[in-house]
């Protein structure tokens, strides 16, 4: 008898290259900051980053993006590595999209579509399936042509050129009609929602808002004593969850949502703003920040432009920073035994982090650092609101 076979059953992971224009007026470390999201995005839908590629431009070439040398290049390395897909740090158009694939020919990616891939894999509730759904047909729509390019390996002309343009349009109309569907499907969600939130209209509402993975999760079960899903990855809450949180017997809701990413896909924006809702209706916002990340400072404003978009800017909001045991100051102050100096809970309050975002609070949440003053806050700010709509129940606590 021959030698029993076996075989390695494990799913193989995807090896990826990214791709990434340097434009005028962005500094190098700018766009390693935003490729290094994008690897954080590969690794995050279960993909790891085999290279990465830059070029210096005044704006991405209308037909590959990248100007021809450099696509050759990359085309070479794909080649010989026998990479499995290139992913792009911008939305590519249908034509760009559909250059590079017959260029490459593998698997090619845009920032958009791996973060609708990634929602793909995380949705939970009917919601937001419907809402990720919805998204990547919106997606998928203008992008139709290049599902059909097998056709034009067919030479020949008369009778050739109507099969496809048929089957194109057939699939164009289905999507348009499965398009519509989920939005009607959305719509009654929506009114479903509503009525929820009408019944818990008593309570005053704190939602947790912030950059995707900045520890918003990890601070609901620390208040809520609940069991949501937290994990170092990109976007690993979704769906909207709201938990009742009673603090020295006041009770309020507080709700923790999906996390805000730069270049979020405007249709996705658009899909999940019925998810956002519970943003929209907050009394109160708990803006969290992931202090310890070099590029905070952009990221609070990537949420603060986001909070704009939904119409809750102007919320009373309590800033956050989270994750002080992991800070490190950037000018890499070492002390006697060259170790970088970390800061101290009163340099922290010290600091132009407290006062240019009054009120804020430094945290950490894993380590349940300063949690005390924390809660202490969040108290005497609910209670206040609750006091002013509701000054007879007031007498209660």
């Amino acid at each position: 008898m021959g030698k029993a076979k076996f075989y390695d059953t494990a799913l193989k992971q995807e090896r990826a290259v990214l791709v990434g224009v340097i434009k005028p007026g962005e500094k190098p470390e700018q766009t390693k900051e935003y490729l290094d999201e994008l690897a954080f995005l590969v690794d995050t839908a279960g993909g790891v980053v085999d290279q990465t590629f830059t070029q210096k431009m005044q704006r991405p070439d209308r037909s590959t993006f990248v100007g021809t040398g450099k696509l050759e290049e990359i085309k070479g390395y794909v080649q010989s590595e026998e990479i499995d897909m290139v992913v792009f740090d911008d939305e590519l158009s249908p034509s760009q999209l559909r250059n590079i694939e017959r260029e490459l020919q593998v698997k090619i990616l845009d920032r958009s579509n791996l973060i609708l891939d990634i929602f793909a894999g995380r949705a939970q509730t009917a919601q937001a399936k419907t809402q990720v759904e919805l998204a990547q047909l919106q997606y998928l729509l203008p992008r139709l042509t290049r599902l059909w390019t097998h056709l034009e390996r067919q030479k020949g002309g008369i009778g050739m050129r109507g099969p496809g343009e048929t089957q194109i349009e057939s699939d164009r109309r289905m999507i348009l009609e499965k398009i519509s569907l989920l939005k009607e499907r959305l719509k009654l969600i929506d009114k479903q929602n509503e009525t929820q939130r009408k019944n818990r209209a008593q309570l005053i509402r704190v939602a947790l808002v912030g950059y995707t993975n900045v520890g918003k999760s990890t601070i609901m079960n620390m208040l809520a004593k609940s069991e949501v899903f937290a994990e170092n990855k990109l976007f690993a809450t979704l769906d909207t969850t709201v938990r009742k949180v009673v603090i020295d017997n006041l009770p309020f809701l507080l709700s923790d949502t999906v996390g805000f990413i730069r270049k979020l896909p405007h249709h996705l924006v658009e899909c999940f703003k019925s998810t956002l809702d519970e943003v929209r209706e907050a009394d109160i916002l708990i803006h969290v920040v992931d202090v310890s990340h070099e590029s905070f400072e952009d990221q609070i404003n990537v949420v603060n432009e986001t909070l704009q978009e939904l119409g809750a800017r102007d919320k009373d909001t309590i800033m956050v920073f989270n994750k002080i045991d992991a800070y490190v100051s950037p000018e890499g102050e070492e002390d006697e035994n060259g170790e970088r100096i970390t800061l101290t809970l009163d340099d922290f309050k010290k600091s132009w982090m407290a006062q240019n975002n009054a009120p804020a609070l430094f945290i950490s949440a894993l380590h349940k650092e300063n949690l005390e003053e924390f809660k202490q806050l969040l108290y005497d700010k609910v209670i206040a609101m609750h006091t002013a709509r509701y000054p007879y129940d007031s007498l209660l606590y």
